[in-house]
């Protein structure tokens, strides 16, 4: 005697192998979605601000090398609660990345913002 299964997502009768648990693609895709969308939410805002921080670093420091103050950097919308990896130097100074842009923070509010070279090779 066979069970019956039916598809996790609509509810309608599974035919072919024993072991299906969707009717169609479409309905696996839609229950994979919808199982995950908390965290892809999630995910995505945490890549845009990201994505945002690494374009504010890139466009403020076309040089590879330049000083800001912070304040600059929170008007075009800098995050500072969010970087991908820090470094921290033999002498105990943590640069901070977002990407391959990065920034060491000064005395009075000053940021140094550098471009790491060994991530374009």
């Amino acid at each position: 005697m066979t069970e019956e299964k039916s598809c996790l997502e609509c509810d309608t009768k599974i035919y072919g192998r024993f072991d299906k648990k969707f009717c169609s693609d479409q309905c696996r895709n839609a229950y994979n979605n919808r199982l995950n969308s908390d965290s892809n939410n999630y995910i995505r805002n945490v890549n845009n601000i990201l994505r945002k921080n690494r374009r504010v670093l890139e466009k403020s420091n076309p040089e590879g090398k330049a000083k800001m103050k912070k304040e600059k950097l929170l008007e075009k919308g800098f995050d500072f609660n969010y970087h991908t990896n820090k470094y921290v130097t033999k002498a105990g100074a943590t640069y901070f990345f977002c990407y391959e842009y990065g920034y060491l923070e000064l005395d009075n509010d000053w940021f140094m913002l550098v471009k790491r070279k060994e991530y374009i090779e």
